[in-house]
């Protein structure tokens, strides 16, 4: 297998380059602002930039587009670049795939949904409440209107490894480590499923290996909201210095609407693949002490 991966750098993409390699597929893994360990530039708004790596060249099989503005209160005020970087990029990826004769993987959110139902399975009808949610159906339906194997993944709440630590998990151990005292300010209504990036790879790998199509649903067993999650990290750092502050959405009062009730069911996926097993967050953190 050939797959040109697409936001490398990030916490998906890298998670996945990793894997894909360690089982023995030829894969190339690009980013564009932030140059990462074994990653090429590519700029998908310009796909003639004269740096570009030459995927045409490489000719992949998979082209797993991981890259995104993901930054929910930024996407709200930037109205037209979470566009350009989210529905625009992904129709010019949609162009190159069909141009490869190759299958496109788009990752996907739980912000394509209201919060007032969850957690969601697949058959569940979208109602993006923000800017950012809005734009990831946009794009996942163009996706999915494209060419019927392809495949999109709705994924929440990542966490796990990376060079730059910038998830949540990672960033409050990172802190606790270097003695910081943490200050949490964390909404005690926002309900999600968290996975680890890894796990997230080793769906993909099995996806992609089967030759699935359509949308999947990605999700672990932990279901909890941020507070929950936070206490769930310090409770092995006894030491820990924090001061935690748990508040309502309506309190916070940020500039994008968040899904409340959100998070995801896997059962399609468990359905198909009955013996794989997640990871929960305790096992992550366990291991980081």
């Amino acid at each position: 297998m050939k797959v040109f991966i697409i936001g490398a750098s990030g916490l998906v993409g890298s998670n996945c380059l990793s894997y894909f390699k360690e089982n023995k597929w030829e894969v190339v893994g690009t980013y564009f602002s932030y140059p990462a360990k074994d990653t090429v530039f590519f700029d998908t708004l310009n796909l003639n930039n004269t740096e570009n790596f030459d995927v045409r060249a490489f000719q992949p099989n998979v082209i797993l587009h991981c890259g995104a503005l993901t930054h929910v209160d930024y996407c709200e005020h930037h109205e037209a670049e979470s566009y350009d970087k989210t529905v625009l990029s992904t129709k010019n990826i949609i162009a190159l795939t069909n141009e490869l004769n190759a299958k496109l993987v788009f990752i996907s959110t739980d912000y394509i949904f209201d919060g007032v139902d969850g957690p969601y399975e697949e058959t569940v009808k979208p109602n993006a409440l923000s800017v950012y949610g809005k734009h990831k159906l946009e794009a996942e339906q163009a996706v999915l209107a494209a060419a019927s194997n392809n495949i999109v993944i709705r994924i929440t709440n990542v966490y796990g490894d990376e060079e730059r630590g910038k998830n949540f998990v990672s960033r409050i151990i990172e802190q606790i480590k270097a003695k910081q005292k943490l200050q949490l300010k964390l909404p005690i209504d926002q309900y999600s499923t968290p996975i680890n990036a890894h796990d997230i790879a080793r769906c993909l790998f099995l996806l992609l290996k089967d030759n699935k199509n359509g949308v999947y649903n990605i999700s672990s067993t932990d279901y909890m909201n941020r507070v929950q999650l936070a206490l769930t990290i310090l409770k092995y750092f006894p030491n820990a210095d924090y001061e935690l502050m748990p508040m309502t959405t309506e309190e916070i009062n940020a500039p994008a609407a968040r899904p409340l009730q959100g998070g995801l069911k896997n059962k399609k996926f468990m359905t198909e693949y009955s013996d794989f097993s997640f990871s929960t967050v305790d096992d992550y953190i366990s291991k980081k002490k």
